[in-house]
């Protein structure tokens, strides 16, 4: 696993996204005393099932590996010219 440039900005960037795509499908809503472990992995759980990423391996699920997950689908949503891709 290749760790991204930025990566804490995107995972961030990605709970934000992440929760107004969930709200808006009808997931639910994340709360503000949500663990951010719980975030990550309700908004894993949200993707995998839109089928916007694609899962992992049931033996490579882990916290780490769903950050790296969520960073990457933020990383790919964002425009080029965002500085967070620079």
């Amino acid at each position: 696993m290749v760790k991204l440039l930025n990566e804490a900005q995107l995972m961030k960037k990605a709970l934000q996204i992440g929760a107004v795509y969930a709200s808006k499908r009808g997931y639910g809503e994340l709360e503000s005393h949500d663990s951010a472990k719980l975030k990550v992995e309700f908004l894993y759980r949200v993707l995998v099932e839109d089928k916007l990423i694609q899962p992992l391996a049931k033996d490579q699920i882990s916290d780490p590996n769903m950050r790296h997950k969520l960073a990457l689908w933020v990383h790919k949503q964002l425009p080029d010219t965002h500085p967070l891709k620079n």
